[in-house]
């Protein structure tokens, strides 16, 4: 019963977080877009303006280049989105990977760690990433310097991750990272700035540029780490992909491919750079696909693999502890079964994804045979 509640807790926090994530994804790619789409207007108070019509009705937005000369009644915010898709992806992080740390989060063969350690390092990790990301932007002023300088923290925090925790873990927390950046990037860079702008205004002051100017860069951060975030979220689904170097490889994708629909809102999107995302993508492809092996494998001694290390879980009836159904609906407890799974079990054990913190045990000799039978054409 309580492994049966906690799928649910999970299925119910996967789906608050993909709702409130969609909500400030979407808010945040409008407000991209609308700054790029701004019209010249011979206000001088002005930024610029927008004319667009939507559901039936027409809009007119306008843009002051700092303050409008006073505040009106109702002002929106744009901030509880972010807040509560952090929140409920922390919750889901909780739930699934430290309450069954020893199944998702730990890898004996990478690194031994008790339960509480690797929760403890995770949550520290997220910290820590974070504290050194607001060292260099404050400390980094040319934008292309601290891009570079931000992209290859990013490539160690892959490759510092794989030796910690399981690809999944590592997934996983390299996404979290990102979310928390951009969560406290909202938090306590673009709000407070906002509120000392509103706050000057109220006081018949002229707000300080230099908010606005910040805001605006912390912004564009967040833009450019959304597609490589949300990667990460799915990603634990494809395990084809659990390696710190295509990480790295689709996080720069992720991020060209963003900067071309940036620079498309504007007018001017080289081929190039979507180009560049794209073959990113196709090359990382190419270099993780299985490689065919020569020799046959017999099937008997598959079977005898799948019973032993496999079977207890995946099964019409699971034995497991705890285990009252087959993961995923996935079951190998008849050759029919296997043979259907072929694909699937290479790439589970190739990724090491499966077992789950290798608690059956699979030996690298018996993963290196479901390999090779998997992959023999």
């Amino acid at each position: 019963m309580e492994a049966y509640l906690l799928e649910w807790a999970q299925l119910l926090l996967r789906w608050a977080h993909v709702i409130v994530g969609i909500a400030w994804i979407g808010a945040s790619f409008y407000f991209i877009w609308l700054d790029n789409h701004l019209e010249g207007t011979p206000d001088a108070k002005l930024a610029g303006e927008l004319w667009a019509v939507h559901g039936g009705g027409f809009y007119r937005v306008e843009k002051y280049r700092l303050a409008p000369p006073q505040l009106p009644r109702m002002l929106h915010w744009f901030k509880w989105e972010a807040y509560w898709t952090w929140m409920t992806g922390f919750a889901l992080l909780a739930a699934m990977y430290y309450a069954n740390a020893e199944i998702y989060l730990i890898d004996p063969s990478v690194m031994a760690l008790s339960k509480w350690t690797a929760i403890g390092i995770g949550i520290a990790f997220l910290v820590v990433s974070y504290s050194i990301y607001e060292g260099v932007c404050r400390a980094v002023r040319n934008d292309v310097a601290l891009l570079v300088v931000l992209f290859a923290l990013l490539a160690l925090a892959a490759w510092g991750l794989t030796h910690v925790f399981s690809a999944r873990g590592t997934f996983i927390h390299y996404g979290a990272m990102l979310g928390t950046i951009m969560v406290a990037n909202v938090a306590h860079i673009i709000i407070p700035g906002q509120r000392r702008m509103v706050a000057a205004m109220s006081e018949g002051r002229s707000p300080d540029a230099k908010d606005a100017a910040m805001g605006k860069q912390r912004s564009v951060h967040n833009t450019y780490f959304t597609l490589p975030a949300v990667f990460t979220m799915i990603a634990g689904h494809y395990p084809m992909t659990w390696h710190w170097l295509a990480l790295v490889a689709l996080t720069l994708a992720g991020a060209l491919v963003r900067v071309w629909f940036v620079m498309r809102h504007k007018g001017k999107a080289p081929a190039w750079i979507l180009a560049t995302g794209i073959a990113l993508i196709v090359l990382t492809a190419f270099l993780l696909k299985p490689k065919t092996e020569q020799g046959a494998v017999s099937f008997d001694e598959v079977r005898k693999v799948v019973e032993a290390r496999c079977a207890a879980c995946h099964a019409e009836k699971p034995t497991f502890q705890g285990m009252t159904e087959a993961p995923k609906g996935v079951k190998l407890d008849t050759a029919d079964r296997v043979h259907a799974q072929r694909a699937q079990i290479g790439q589970q054990v190739r990724s090491r994804a499966m077992p789950p913190g290798n608690l059956t045990a699979l030996s690298d000799s018996e993963r290196l045979l479901l390999d090779r039978w998997a992959v023999i054409k």
